[in-house]
């Protein structure tokens, strides 16, 4: 029986993030990337979203390496919760930065004795069946890699992140010709990435942002305030280098933004002049006109640095009239909402506020329609396997690769949880797997209830009743007045003698269970709560959450 190389995504299909695919050959196993998402607006009470890998608790001693792409969230920031749950692999390989950042994350979480490896680009290394080799590639954070894994059947590659950016910041541009050389050798799979697969043509350069930056900054005349990712070591050096040009002094603030520009500073991948810096708290020193704050918070996060100053909530920075935000990041989908939400509160202030429609202060870090053919037509693939993007950029490349050539029955559109497998007779998918995703609720991890949520839901749209009741052991009769509690309930104040209605209520249905010689106290309570929510409802027209709790005496 032939051996069959086995493509399983976790996530990254279906959705913009937490990217992880498990690679199986022979029996053993190598993890790419290991990412995770931001809640959305309905996961109340959610810290973390992560791909649910418990496929791979039972599998845990056939791995042989993960291999991360790049240091993005949505690429390994879910490795601390792999690791505590499945325990470490043989090998963590990626780039310089990515293992740097990745090794201060691992010691935040007391798992730094995690076996991280830097990588270079070019050199190739044995993981079990597999022959792996990092190749290096643009993308909006230095040290981006695609990932080479070859077999006895030959050779996939998983791009991650990348674009074809000619004129990068740091003057790397993405390995051209090692990418001509597999489609010369011939690659079996490209799992190629999707994220900008419906946007044509190409995508502008990243050193195009910083004459964008020192145009817009030299029109500002009070204090300016940019904000990206902390992980965009490129923007956050451009935005530094039109600073200096324009002699403001630089504040990072944001625990994120400071660690990763001083990870990035030691590896010798970014840099500032000597006494450029000043602290949060030395912002009000100095004259409005020559200070330049870099911040967190591009895509609205609650507890992030700009959404803090946007409510004066912020310990050093408080925004007032004559600052100017810039956005140099355009939000994730999704995110939309709680960006235009902080934009907004910005406006109340009385500051003004940059984005890319007004301005070219961003560039994708993710390849365009031209792009993704230039990578199906350099690697020329035996099998195309769309990654990294909903079910519409997925659709979207998978008609690139078809329009480049590649035969409609041998590329793959699939979901998270269903595999690809390959063997020397073709390729298919198998059989699908469990697949979810896996809450980050403060310090657990759990599947999702939904029951929990939907609780979360109607709390926060109805509010709460909590109706106290203590009848006697005896008889079941009423021996003390009702209690009813309630908290977030809206309009409750509109409806005159409600909550007397509502003891009422409470009392007639205890005398009902009474009288009827119901003593169970589970009964008692299911009928409690169904008078009060009916008379509650008839009163506000709502359903907030109701608690009946019923104590014998």
């Amino acid at each position: 029986m032939s051996k069959k190389l086995r493509v399983l995504p976790l996530g990254g299909l279906g959705e913009i993030g937490k990217n992880m695919t498990v690679i199986e050959y022979d029996g053993r196993i190598v993890v790419v990337d290991t990412g995770l998402m931001f809640p959305t607006a309905e996961m109340l009470g959610i810290d973390l979203v992560l791909p649910d890998f418990s496929y791979l608790r039972d599998r845990a001693d056939d791995i042989e390496a993960i291999v991360l792409t790049h240091g993005h969230e949505d690429h390994v920031g879910a490795l601390p919760y792999v690791l505590r749950e499945i325990g470490a692999p043989p090998a963590i390989y990626g780039g310089l930065l990515t293992i740097g950042m990745v090794r201060s994350k691992l010691d935040e979480h007391k798992l730094a004795a995690a076996p991280l490896q830097e990588l270079p680009a070019g050199e190739k290394v044995r993981a079990g069946p597999f022959e792996l080799e990092l190749v290096h590639l643009a993308h909006s954070i230095p040290d981006a890699r695609g990932v080479i894994l070859t077999t006895e059947l030959g050779s996939m590659l998983m791009t991650g992140d990348y674009k074809f950016d000619q004129t990068p910041v740091d003057g790397r541009p993405s390995d051209i010709s090692r990418l001509a050389e597999l489609g010369r050798d011939g690659l079996l799979l490209l799992c190629g990435d999707s994220t900008n697969a419906d946007r044509p043509g190409i995508a502008p350069s990243e050193s195009s942002v910083g004459p964008a930056l020192l145009e817009t900054f030299s029109s500002c005349e009070g204090r300016i305030v940019v904000t990206s990712f902390a992980s965009n070591i490129h923007r956050v050096q451009q935005v530094i280098d039109a600073a200096v040009k324009l002699d403001r002094r630089v504040a990072l603030v944001g625990r994120s933004m400071r660690k990763n520009f001083n990870i990035a500073s030691n590896l010798g991948i970014a840099g500032a002049p000597s006494g450029l810096f000043i602290q949060p708290r030395e912002i009000e020193d100095f004259p409005d006109e020559k200070v330049v704050v870099i911040s967190t918070g591009s895509q609205g996060e609650p507890l992030s640095a700009l959404r803090r100053m946007a409510n004066n909530d912020h310990r050093d920075v408080e925004l007032h009239s004559g600052d100017t935000v810039v956005f140099a990041a355009t939000p994730v989908p999704g995110n939309e909402r709680a960006v235009n939400e902080t934009i907004d509160r910005i406006y109340e202030i009385g500051a003004s506020v940059v984005t890319a429609e007004e301005a070219p202060i961003h560039a994708s870090g993710h390849g365009w329609q031209e792009e993704l053919k230039l990578m199906l037509n350099l690697t020329k693939p035996r099998y195309v396997f769309p990654v990294h993007g909903d079910f519409q950029r997925l659709r979207r490349h998978a008609e690139l690769a078809h329009a480049v050539g590649v035969d409609p029955d041998d590329v793959f559109q699939g979901r998270n949880g269903l595999p690809l497998e390959i063997d020397e007779r073709g390729a298919r998918f198998g059989e699908a797997v469990h697949s979810g995703v896996i809450f980050v609720d403060g310090v657990d991890l759990g599947e999702p209830d939904e029951a929990a949520l939907r609780d979360r839901r109607t709390i926060s749209a109805d509010g709460i009743f909590i109706v106290v009741a203590t009848i006697s052991s005896d008889d079941g009769a009423v021996v003390a007045d009702p209690e009813v509690i309630f908290r977030g309930v809206p309009f409750l104040a509109e409806v005159d003698g409600l909550v007397e209605e509502l003891r009422n209520a409470v009392e007639d249905s205890l005398e009902d269970a009474a009288e009827a010689g119901i003593r169970e106290l589970h009964l008692i309570q299911e009928n409690l709560h169904d008078a009060v929510a009916k008379l509650v409802y008839e009163k506000l027209r709502r359903r907030p959450m109701v608690l009946p709790v019923v104590v014998e005496v």
